[in-house]
């Protein structure tokens, strides 16, 4: 079940990545910019590249069942 959850981390962290780098009107990605701006202010596609990439990298530890 590990490679399972791990390729959907990776699935959203590159979800979160692509819409920051594209900065898209995607219903579900503006919704969270507009949660975060309040903390992160013009930096928050900044912030969600950094966290996708994460994501992303943690994803692929899980999924090669080196974590968790």
């Amino acid at each position: 079940m590990d490679p399972f959850w791990g390729v959907l981390m990776i699935a959203i962290g590159l979800f979160m990545l692509v819409c920051s780098l594209l900065k898209t009107d995607f219903i579900v990605y503006r919704l969270m910019v507009y949660r975060s701006k309040m903390l992160w202010g013009e930096n928050v596609h900044q912030f969600y590249s950094i966290v996708g990439t994460i994501v992303i990298i943690i994803g692929i530890l899980v999924a090669l069942d080196v974590l968790w």
